[in-house]
């Protein structure tokens, strides 16, 4: 039998200023730090550079991502992948509030 092989992962997004111009983006944002990044957070089982592309393609993709969407930061992200899925879900929400408490501007779907 062979191990089961974890292969989901959390992935940032870095997403350009204009996101800021989004009313729904700095609702979610009250306590944003002038100067840092704005970032979108999200998990998935595939490579990341993948989901990326799909999201900027408009597959299954977050209008954010699709609009604003610059590169990925896997500066922020690498040191955690890969990890089971239940790992990815809860990592998702926690990599997103550590990342908006430092500052940055963040959606997280």
């Amino acid at each position: 039998m062979r191990a089961h092989r974890h292969h989901y992962s959390v992935y940032v997004v870095q997403l350009s200023d204009q996101v800021w111009n989004e009313a729904r983006f700095r609702r979610a944002n009250p306590d944003y730090v002038l100067g840092m990044p704005f970032v979108y957070v999200g998990m998935t089982g595939i490579d990341s550079n993948v989901r990326f592309d799909k999201h900027k393609a408009g597959i299954q993709s977050n209008r954010y991502v699709r609009e604003f969407g610059m590169q990925l930061l896997p500066k922020l992200y690498d040191m955690y992948n890969p990890m089971p899925y239940d790992g990815a879900r809860d990592m998702e929400v926690e990599l997103a509030i550590g990342l908006r408490e430092a500052g940055y501007g963040v959606w997280q779907a």
